[in-house]
């Protein structure tokens, strides 16, 4: 599933334990890596002298370095790059160059403003990239700690979408060992729309949970041809009234001790760019576990 994965880093504890799940991945799945560092063109704009510019490509090499030097030795040699230019665009460039399968970011960068927001680069990544993101949290685990998965969260909402997230969720249980969890989380004051006013009829509520239940069963079926060693377990949960489903995806992750969430991203717009679904987002922003996000082209 992952044969190359490429790992963006700027000195942040984010990206350092992002890294750290890179790697894992890349010693589980026998795959090469490469750490990026992009010299932001603003931050090179300030510079006035030769002197400057060498010490912000220095710093830059010496954190690719360090990143590197954290790989195990089945990992190893690990490619290391710097380059200049708009961070976004370089690191999917780079995706792209090298036929990366996987781009592993932390959530937030050197400049992030806190744990809840998605950083602006990692969002610009996940908008442009063809490839799936894993966003790394930066309270997911101490720097240098070794991950593990033992269960990984496929949310499903019966969409090509999110089966596209199936392949990836499957080939990462089977690797690391670990029980796949499929949900569907159903939002029944969304669903109900105007006619939820006077209690939507149970009749209503029954269809929309059988819709939940066939789309779980049917991914569960396709983790089954994928991977028929892994374990499944399936769920259909209702949302809170005001939580929606990104909040039924991540309570669910938090009650089944789940450590990977992989879903799908969403589709394309027309200008050639991810449209992030607002689950996916919200699910982004606010979970406290790693989020694999597949691109419906990957």
């Amino acid at each position: 599933m992952y044969d190359h994965i490429v790992i963006p880093v700027d000195g942040s504890d984010g990206a350092t334990t992002a890294a750290g799940h890179g790697f894992a991945l890349a010693d589980r799945f026998g795959a090469s890596v490469s750490v990026l560092s992009v010299v932001a063109r603003r931050a090179l704009r300030l510079t006035t002298t030769d002197d400057e510019r060498a010490r912000l490509r220095s710093n830059a090499e010496a954190v690719v370095d360090d990143v590197a030097a954290l790989a195990p030795e089945a990992v190893r040699p690990v490619a290391t790059d710097v380059v200049s230019g708009t961070p976004a665009t370089r690191i999917v460039e780079h995706a792209a160059d090298r036929d990366a399968d996987l781009i592993a970011v932390g959530r937030q960068g050197a400049t992030g403003l806190g744990d809840r927001l998605l950083g602006g680069v990692t969002e610009r990544v996940l908008r442009r990239s063809e490839v799936p993101v894993l966003v790394v949290p930066d309270s997911d685990a101490e720097v240098g700690e070794p991950p593990g998965y033992s269960r990984v969260l496929v949310p499903t909402d019966g969409s090509d979408s999110a089966g596209a997230a199936v392949p990836h969720g499957a080939s990462v249980a089977r690797a690391f060992g670990a029980a796949i969890h499929v949900v569907n989380v159903v939002d029944l004051q969304a669903e109900g729309g105007v006619f939820n006013a006077g209690g939507l009829e149970p009749a209503f509520v029954d269809r929309l949970e059988q819709q939940g239940r066939d789309a779980v069963d049917a991914t569960a079926s396709q983790v089954g041809e994928a991977a028929p060693d892994v374990a499944v377990a399936t769920a259909v949960e209702r949302a809170t009234p005001r939580g929606g489903v990104a909040a039924g995806i991540r309570d669910y992750a938090a009650t089944a001790g789940i450590d990977l969430v992989v879903m799908g991203a969403s589709g394309r717009s027309t200008l050639d760019r991810q449209l992030l679904g607002s689950v996916v987002s919200t699910v982004l922003r606010t979970a406290d576990i790693p989020v694999i996000a597949v691109p419906a082209t990957a």
